[in-house]
């Protein structure tokens, strides 16, 4: 009998600490709403209304207007921080209301990425590989009552589906129909490579808060090259193929190496080659901006 009912205790902690211990994943919003108004509110009460239990964060929500490679690369630049089984959210969608189509791709990390597929998943599928892609089907997978708004899926459609897929209300394969890897769609860009004694890139964004420059050139191709920290390096910067730039710079591991003012090329927290003012904004003083439209080239002076 006292074995019964030892039995029954440990049954009974088990049953209490299952229900403590939650098995949903963080949920991370991204859009380019800003927060002026209550969009992102919106969201977030859809999501906390399918489950109000939910570990909800966001990326941004500062995406510049309809910039949908700046949101793929905030993607890039973020999501492999966040742990395996994390849902983002993502919202830069000039198209809402067009036949582009919604999906959710799974990497092959097991990270879920729910949004228009319009170019936001470019980066994230070429590094972390797309395990499934799967199209959300609006009929089992929409908030109810929101079948005549056309203007708003991150509401309707996207915050609804990602927060069901985070609390585990529903599988993947209950997103919807299946599609082929080949199905997202991707951004053209400029791939860091070698060419001959220079190095090519673009520069996919800027530094918002202190204007340093950033380039898609790793740390590994840079210093293939034979470039050490100590070393000058020539950047030219391009716009559509118009040179807006040239300056020779130190290769320094920080900011403080160089006078203020002074430029310095350097790594950043991706290890890619990036440019900087020390205390000044590079992109401010020399008019450069970023997207696929500009391109970097490096080489020795």
């Amino acid at each position: 009998m006292k074995l019964f009912q030892h039995a029954r205790l440990w049954l009974a902690a088990g049953l209490l600490l299952a229900g403590l211990a939650r098995a949903d994943a963080p949920l991370v919003l991204m859009t380019d709403f800003g927060l002026k108004d209550g969009a992102v509110s919106a969201m977030r009460g859809v999501a906390y209304s399918v489950d109000p239990k939910l570990t909800l964060s966001d990326l941004t929500h500062e995406i510049p207007d309809y910039d949908i490679w700046s949101g793929a690369y905030r993607l890039y630049q973020t999501a492999n921080y966040w742990p395996k089984g994390t849902v983002f959210v993502s919202v830069v969608d000039p198209g809402v209301g067009t036949e582009r189509q919604s999906v959710v791709l799974k990497t092959r990390d097991g990270r879920y990425f729910v949004n228009p597929n319009n170019g936001l998943l470019t980066l994230i599928a070429e590094r972390d590989g797309v395990a499934e892609l799967r199209r959300i089907d609006e009929k089992t997978n929409r908030l109810q009552g929101s079948a005549d708004s056309y203007t708003f899926h991150g509401r309707d459609v996207y915050a609804y589906t990602g927060a069901r897929l985070a609390a585990g209300k529903i599988r993947f394969e209950e997103v919807g129909p299946p599609l082929p890897a080949a199905a997202v769609v991707k951004l053209p860009y400029q791939r860091a490579e070698a060419a001959g004694e220079r190095i090519k890139g673009m520069i996919p964004v800027l530094d918002p808060q202190y204007g340093n420059v950033w380039t898609n050139i790793p740390k590994t191709l840079f210093e293939a090259q034979g470039f050490r920290p100590g070393d000058a390096v020539k950047v030219r910067l391009f716009k559509q193929g118009q040179l807006v730039d040239e300056v020779v710079a130190p290769y320094r591991r920080t900011f403080g190496e160089v006078a203020d003012g002074q430029p310095l090329v350097y790594l950043n927290s991706l290890l890619d080659v990036s440019l900087a003012l020390n205390r000044d904004s590079y992109a401010a003083k020399r008019g450069i901006g970023s997207g696929p439209e500009w391109s970097v080239e490096l080489s020795r002076p």
